[in-house]
């Protein structure tokens, strides 16, 4: 293959670095632009069971919107490092709060 026209060439050359430069910023931002997560702390209650403060925080959480229960138990219990699902009256979970 023989080049023609150098100047062509070369502003090509350069048009597609300076694009995928460019491409290559936008992904960077877009991975690295993780949201900081808060918590903050609830106590149980007398009657309370991790299905209805998963099923409350499903409603009232925006970090826990539109996900299923089963998820929002998990993640409760790996977040407070509960080996079992038994929880006890005025027992502290921190519950990130989106």
């Amino acid at each position: 293959m023989k080049i023609v026209d150098y100047k062509k060439f070369l502003r090509s050359v350069v048009l597609v670095l300076i694009i995928l430069f460019i491409l290559s910023m936008v992904c960077a931002k877009a991975s690295w632009s993780h949201k900081k997560i808060e918590y903050k702390s609830i106590y149980v209650s007398k009657g309370d069971t991790l299905w209805s403060i998963a099923k409350d925080l499903q409603k009232n959480n925006e970090y826990y919107r539109n996900k299923d229960l089963r998820d929002i138990i998990i993640s409760i219990k790996t977040i407070n490092n509960l080996e079992t699902s038994n929880i006890f009256i005025d027992q502290e979970l921190v519950i990130p709060t989106g």
